[in-house]
């Protein structure tokens, strides 16, 4: 790398940065991505792990930010088969709120801002008879059970970042950009590695995309001192994850008195997820966490439907992450506009600030960065990612069908092991688990059904340094490993660096 000059440089390792990273890696250019931390460690590992058109934003007339994400959820289902799948939601009418012929109304037209939709339409159900009323307080008499997407958030960002990788990309991780100053027509960008104090290094590119999330305008007044006149509003979302409510596959969106509303999510087999808050917040986003007035009011919120409320004592874990909205000036926090500003500087060698978005649309957001950038690369191949699969995707059929085979390929490991790894490696599971004869083969079995191969390969392929890395982003195991398991991977993944 000494020497080279990068078509295109990119601060931050989020699902925007590590999407314009692979869609520029596709298109020939010469890309360099530095994350200051692990990849997805901020807002793109703090969601509520969903990809969906955003129902509520029809209140707010968003039409064009539900229709877009409404296309972008066939897409990335379609591209990504093991990573999101379909989901059925509940939401059961609450009397003194929104009246019964307005959410009609408005599940009627999200059906239809859909072309060439392949989830089941919305319908309405008796909640005294189906199973999704059974936990549900007797007042709640009917329901519309309409079609989202559940999604593995951080892996959504690593499997983007991976591709990009293939493609010639260079990523790096706990590489934390110092600065970033144009030099003619070029951009030299100081960095400074986490795990070497001693390390920095300069980096060139003709081009530079900051996509630094809630960092962004952090980046722009500390790292590369330009101005924007684009601002920035944080916005903090908190969950709860519990111990599984209820009795089957399907998620329920609850209608909040405060105007808002709640969603309730089947979540790694035995939990449920619940979320999310909207806080206005100040401070650095990566100390964000959830407030005691935040869990209380998601307790409250769920609890308003329940038949028996939810003991906080099975409360598993809890999450924060702060969403960097473009201020437009909006009242209440939850108003604040999802979409997302694309702000190009041409003052000198060219600078694209990234403002806003989310998981949904972040396929479609890169693709029109790359449009922001024709002019400067006139050679540049074409749009390409809505149809081309993220690693793992390559599926040929129906994903349960395709798993099943593979429980039968694999039928001398556990069947639960198997299909865990369907879900996060898709086709990929045949390079991890190459060579593997018996379970002997896996080595060392840190808790849960996470082995020495798993480990190794997340180490090698992903990216991972840390047992957070593992644990939390890249395998969601970290609800399942005690506090001695979770030491002993750490002192396992962190040997390879002391030696």
């Amino acid at each position: 790398m000494p020497g080279q000059i990068f078509d295109l440089a990119i601060i931050g390792g989020g699902v925007n940065g590590c999407g314009i990273a692979r869609d520029a890696a596709g298109r020939g250019l010469s890309v360099f991505l530095c994350e200051e931390r692990d990849l997805a460690s901020g807002t793109s590992s703090a969601s509520t792990k969903l990809i969906h058109g955003g129902l509520r934003y029809l209140e707010f007339y968003d039409f064009r930010l539900v229709h877009e994400s409404l296309v972008e959820r066939e897409r990335l289902l379609k591209i990504a088969p093991h990573l999101i799948r379909p989901m059925r939601f509940v939401l059961p009418h609450h009397g003194g709120l929104r009246p019964w012929p307005i959410i009609r109304l408005g599940l009627l037209l999200y059906d239809n801002l859909a072309p060439g939709r392949t989830l089941p339409a919305t319908r309405t159900i008796d909640l005294r008879t189906d199973v999704a009323g059974k936990n549900l307080k007797p007042t709640y008499r009917r329901a519309f059970e309409y079609s989202d997407c559940a999604v593995d958030d951080a892996r959504l960002v690593v499997l983007n970042a991976r591709d990009a990788a293939d493609r010639g990309a260079e990523i790096r991780t706990r590489t934390r950009c110092l600065t970033a100053k144009r030099d003619g027509d070029l951009w030299r960008l100081t960095l400074h590695d986490a795990r070497d104090p001693a390390h920095y290094e300069t980096v060139t590119a003709r081009a530079l995309v900051n996509a630094g999330g809630p960092w962004v305008s952090d980046v722009i007044d500390g790292v590369t001192h330009t101005q924007s006149p684009t601002r920035i509003r944080l916005v903090k979302g908190s969950h709860i994850v519990v111990d599984r409510i209820f009795d089957h596959d399907r998620a329920y969106l609850f209608q909040n008195a405060d105007g808002r509303v709640c969603f309730a999510i089947p979540y790694q087999q035995d939990y449920t997820l619940i979320g999310t808050t909207d806080e206005d917040y100040t401070g650095d986003p990566a100390s964000a966490s959830i407030s005691d007035a935040e869990r209380d009011y998601l307790l409250a919120a769920v609890g308003e439907y329940l038949q028996t409320p939810i003991d906080p004592a099975t409360i598993r874990w809890t999450y924060a992450g702060v969403r960097p909205l473009d201020d437009h000036g909006n009242g209440a926090a939850q108003k604040a506009s999802r979409d997302y500003t694309l702000e190009l500087d041409t003052a000198g060698a060219p600078l694209l600030n990234v403002f806003g978005g989310k998981l949904t649309t972040y396929r479609r957001l890169s693709e029109q960065a790359m449009g922001k950038f024709a002019r400067f690369f006139p050679d540049m191949r074409g749009d390409w990612t809505a149809s081309k699969p993220l690693p793992g995707g390559e599926i040929a059929g129906a994903f349960d069908a395709w798993s099943a085979d593979m429980a039968r390929r694999y039928d001398i490991l556990d069947p639960q092991l198997v299909s865990r790894l369907c879900r996060a490696y898709g086709t990929r599971i045949d390079a991890l688990l190459d060579g593997v004869k018996s379970t002997a083969d896996l080595g060392r079995d840190f808790g849960a059904g996470l082995t020495e191969r798993e480990v190794a390969y997340l180490i090698a392929n992903e990216w991972a340094t840390t047992a957070d890395d593992i644990l939390w982003r890249r395998t969601k195991l970290g609800l399942r490993l005690s506090p001695d398991q979770a030491a002993t991977l750490a002192a396992h993944v962190e040997k390879p660096r002391a030696a």
